[in-house]
């Protein structure tokens, strides 16, 4: 079996190691050496939005997916633990917390939150709960912006149970159909059940002004519905084949939101870039794409020459069509944790049952940074969050008081980085000594735990979760798959 011999971010302690490192991959990330510190750091420049909206510097938490929720989904004290950290990390732009379902059948999982009538009061305590714990670190609100992340899971639906699919589909796509156990008999969505569906969002978004949310975001990525548009070349009438027709479940959806709600703003997380499906290479187990079966080609933001490269042409055509419907906020990630990890989360340590990276994972953070640097240079009105930064572990503010100073990117976004160390953006502001026993290393165990039921969090640096009695429960679930692999 091929060894695997990346090396670990960890151990490239300076700057030099760093960049010979890249270097001998061939990857350009660039960064600062020195840091700058509070108001002095391009990082802690406030960012202005509108007239009336100033965000108090470029730190910005991304949505994630939680698995904590009700049955009915309402938040837990688990989730109300989680919303609290990132309250007192110092970031002061926080993109939706996690993926908020529309409606039951769009739930990822059977404990995904969700917002409707019923749900509205404790969707909106976590609001309160992030402004409260910020008020206590730091002492003033004012110049957060805080907003609600809206998403329907589609195609990768799991309202029941999280080994059993129940697919929201627009299109057929033989790959993905495998992917979810369906033949292409499964149903596909009417015109007027799409309709329905953007009824939901509309409503859901309501429901999140009701809440006090500043912002919602319509999902457009990691495989969800939104995301599936983009792609829905093949599909017939009004919401497939053109552009035009792939972007009305949005343009509807926001023109709806415009017309129900006051002073609501709307921003869009888009998988910026897509690829075919991976899976194991059964002699190595690093990943390789699963045979192109679609007709169509390459996925939203992929070439249609060569499906493993990415093309931007669209994307860039679609976030301009973004903002001439008045949207001007966006947030930048690739491909699905669904069908191609690698991509979207970079990480050393993959998830249980998945494959090992094709590539140094640098390599994907680079994509990641060129695409958005890419979206900034050319729509340049646009607020830009950018996304894989957790992979750079002591780098990461190196890395990011590079783009921001440079105009790459407007927002540096962390997810599962602030799920170890919570208070890391705090900790560069203030020119605190990173602490290296919590700082994220890509274990992977908070994409893992969802995937086996079990509650989201960091089981490997958070004692919260090691102790957690869903702690044991992934043990021995990482300790059985790793039998059944060395006895196959």
């Amino acid at each position: 079996m091929q060894k695997f011999t990346y090396r670990q971010v960890g151990t490239l302690n300076e700057p030099d190691d760093f960049s010979d490192y890249m270097q001998q991959i061939n990857v350009n990330i660039l960064f600062d050496r020195d840091l700058r510190h509070g108001k002095n750091s391009p990082l802690g420049q406030p960012y202005r939005l509108d007239q009336d909206t100033e965000i108090g510097n470029r730190f910005c938490v991304l949505p994630l997916e939680g698995s904590d929720g009700t049955a009915d989904g309402r938040p837990t004290e688990v989730t109300f633990r989680r919303w609290e950290r990132f309250g007192t990390s110092g970031a002061k732009l926080i993109w939706g917390g996690e993926a908020v379902a529309v409606n039951p059948s769009g739930r990822t999982n059977p404990r995904q939150l969700m917002i409707n009538r019923e749900t509205t009061e404790d969707i909106a305590r976590l609001r309160e709960a992030v402004l409260q714990r910020h008020m206590e670190s730091f002492g003033h609100t004012d110049d957060m912006l805080v907003g609600l992340q809206l998403s329907h899971a589609g195609r990768f639906s799991r309202p029941e149970a999280v080994d059993h699919f129940k697919p929201v589909l627009i299109q057929n796509h033989p790959d993905l159909d495998d992917l979810v156990k369906v033949g292409p008999d499964w149903p596909i969505l009417t015109d007027d059940q799409i309709q329905d569906i953007e009824q939901d969002f509309i409503r859901a978004a309501r429901f999140a002004e009701d809440a006090g949310f500043d912002f919602v975001d319509i999902r457009h990525s990691s495989g969800t519905l939104g995301h599936e548009f983009l792609s829905a070349w093949g599909r017939p009438g009004p919401f497939g084949g053109s552009i035009e027709n792939r972007t009305r479940f949005l343009r509807e959806i926001v023109e709806g939101i415009h017309a129900q709600t006051g002073r609501l703003k709307i921003g869009i997380r888009l998988s910026l870039f897509d690829l075919p499906p991976f899976t194991a290479d059964p002699d190595t187990g690093v990943g390789i794409p699963i045979s192109i079966k679609h007709h169509h080609g390459a996925m939203f933001g992929g070439s249609r020459d060569n499906p493993v490269l990415f093309d931007l042409d669209e994307p860039l055509r679609f976030l301009e069509m973004v903002e001439q419907m008045g949207i001007r906020m966006v947030n930048l990630t690739a491909g699905s944790p669904y069908y191609n990890t690698h991509l979207s989360c970079p990480a050393y340590y993959p998830p249980m049952g998945s494959y090992k990276p094709p590539q140094d994972p640098l390599f994907e953070v680079a994509r990641q940074i060129e695409a958005v640097a890419r979206v900034k240079q050319q729509i340049p009105g646009l607020l830009v969050v950018g996304s894989g930064y957790s992979y750079l572990q002591e780098w990461l503010p190196h890395v990011a008081q590079y783009n921001v100073s440079r105009g790459l990117t407007d927002f540096v976004g962390l997810g599962r980085a602030l799920l170890s160390y919570p208070d890391m953006p705090a900790d560069i502001l203030s020119g605190a000594r990173l602490d290296r026993q919590r700082i994220c290393r890509t274990f992977s165990d908070c994409i893992t735990a969802p995937e086996c039921g079990l509650v989201s969090g960091c089981y490997p640096l958070d004692r919260y979760y090691m102790r957690h009695p869903d702690g044991k429960l992934l043990r021995n679930n990482k300790r059985e798959h790793r039998r059944t692999v060395r006895s196959g």
